[in-house]
């Protein structure tokens, strides 16, 4: 396919003076706009990104993975594994001075753990949580569940004010006041444009080394503005005249330009886990309805094409060969994997197609027009869509937009859709319990609502596993099944550089842009 192309000579021509920047001022360049503040009411990734600045969490994840106690203290777990008594460490402040309470905690999880597949299964061994005093509150469960650190850790359960965790989780939240090292200025927030994070003074960090999501969370920028910019080339110009400090995910295409720059550094080291894209198919309506037509695409997915398409000449940093678990994680493997790694065969899928029983519905493909990475793969999934004879109406819209269309469950001329297209980091795809894009739950389900009872019963099967082999055995059979059925279909896997000032530095290894810890050398 005709790889999209753009001008990589507009970083050069768009060029200005440097804008003297406060020493004290972190400029972020986010992949995208922030249409919500809510981690909760939409998954989408710059939400999350952006809630880590907010909001903290009881526990974190550190570099090799392990869960450590973050807004707690530590815990207790009884001999049976039914009762956790956590407690939270003394000094605890949310944004408006309130101290952090059990009370807070409370609804905090409930609401996270009702659109979060990992929560989800906690709710269903629940027995009850309840508030023993202000910094200690009781976990009961019917059976045990010891991954409950992990659960609550790496899945973005962060810690409201009790009267915003009341919200009812499919609703989005009216007010940001957090918990963690920055406050959100909601008076500067103009999506689209900026939003803009001051530091947390009375937040505390933990005195231990900063390591992914665990340990101190320490902050040396008065202040950090997202400046949003969708075009690559007028960030990349930014970044080489100083008006920004960091891009998150700066454009394959000028890396080499930027490389160039004399006080700018790309840096390759610091994506932890790397990325999964897929493509997402709505399952209550036509014609993604159709598990023929689902199985009908997968000899004409290519990986190199997306791959070709998100990293360009970066392709050291790009893998194919991927199915359902990150490459690199302990769950992935080969079952049925030559579905996507077999001889790509475009007429046998225009063929398959046609036996499917498709009868020309319209597919409408959401793309966001402001969002690089994600319109790029939306752009190779149309390509593969024509040549394989469906009716592709390609929707081009701003990520925010994108975020809210598919939230539909209407048909498509009822402004519905058919196909979106995402990525999610290696630490959410590493387990079926964090994988959303696996959940076979229907109505409850991620975007797409496929129903499974057969993923389902792997999945409850997974959290009983008593070992690692276990584990592995049925991730081999969830893979077969997702060639079978086809809830997504995974399109490679990428490491991405970011692009920084040389004097920036302190940035952790992550799967997120956490910018605790960052700070600029003199």
């Amino acid at each position: 396919m005709r790889r999209r192309t753009f001008l990589t000579a507009a970083a050069a021509t768009l060029a200005a003076p440097a804008l003297a920047q406060p020493n004290r001022t972190l400029r972020f360049v986010p992949q995208g706009n922030l249409p919500s503040p809510d981690p909760v009411w939409t998954t989408a990734i710059v939400v999350r990104n952006n809630a880590f600045m907010i909001w903290d969490t009881l526990y974190g994840i550190d570099e090799n993975l392990v869960a450590k106690p973050q807004m707690v203290a530590g815990h207790e777990v009884s001999q049976d594994g039914l009762r956790w008594v956590l407690t939270l460490r003394e000094g605890l402040k949310f944004h408006d001075g309130e101290p952090v309470r059990s009370a807070d905690c409370i609804p905090s999880i409930t609401r996270w753990a009702r659109r979060n597949g990992f929560g989800q299964q906690l709710l269903a061994q629940l027995d009850e949580m309840r508030a023993l005093d202000d910094r200690r509150f009781e976990i009961r469960l019917k059976s045990p569940f010891p991954v409950l650190p992990y659960a609550l850790g790496s899945e973005a359960c962060f810690i409201m004010p009790e009267r915003m965790a009341r919200t009812d989780p499919f609703q989005q939240i009216t007010e940001f006041v957090g918990s963690g090292p920055f406050r959100f200025v909601r008076d500067e927030w103009v999506s689209g444009v900026r939003a803009v994070y001051a530091k947390f003074e009375d937040y505390v960090p933990r005195q231990e080394p900063a390591s992914f999501l665990a340990g101190g969370k320490n902050v040396h920028f008065d202040r950090v503005e997202w400046a949003i910019m969708p075009d690559p080339a007028i960030a990349a110009a930014a970044l080489q005249t100083g008006e920004v400090d960091w891009i998150e995910q700066p454009l394959s295409d000028l890396l080499p330009q930027l490389r160039q720059t004399r006080g700018v550094v790309v840096d390759t080291k610091v994506d932890l886990l790397g990325s999964v894209g897929l493509i997402r198919f709505n399952h209550l309506h036509p014609p993604f309805n159709n598990p023929k037509l689902r199985r009908a695409l997968l000899p004409a997915i290519d990986q190199d094409d997306f791959m070709a398409a998100v990293m360009g000449s970066e392709r050291e940093l790009a893998r194919t060969g991927v199915g359902v678990f990150p490459l690199g994680t302990p769950l992935a493997n080969d079952a049925g994997l030559e579905a996507l790694t077999g001889k790509r065969d475009v007429e046998l899928a225009k063929r398959l197609v046609r036996e499917s029983g498709y009868k020309g519905e319209k597919v409408v493909l959401l793309s966001p027009s402001d969002f690089p990475v994600v319109q790029a793969i939306a752009q190779v999934t149309r390509d593969v869509y024509e040549r394989v004879g469906l009716n592709v109406e390609y929707v081009s819209a701003d990520w925010g937009t994108v975020i809210g269309r598919r939230n539909s469950r209407e048909p498509v001329e009822k402004g519905g859709w058919s196909t979106f297209v995402t990525y999610g980091g290696g630490l959410t795809f590493a387990n079926p319990a964090a994988y959303t894009a696996l959940r076979g739950n229907g109505p409850d389900a991620w975007f797409g609502w496929p129903t499974s009872p057969r993923l389902e019963e792997l999945r409850a099967a997974w959290y009983r596993a008593p070992d690692l082999e276990a584990e592995r055995a049925l991730a081999r059979q969830i893979q077969t099944i997702v060639w079978d059925e086809v809830p997504f279909i995974p399109i490679g896997q990428w490491y991405q550089p970011i692009a920084r000032r040389s004097d920036v530095t302190g940035i952790l290894r992550s799967t997120y842009p956490l910018l605790w810890n960052a700070r600029r050398e003199a």
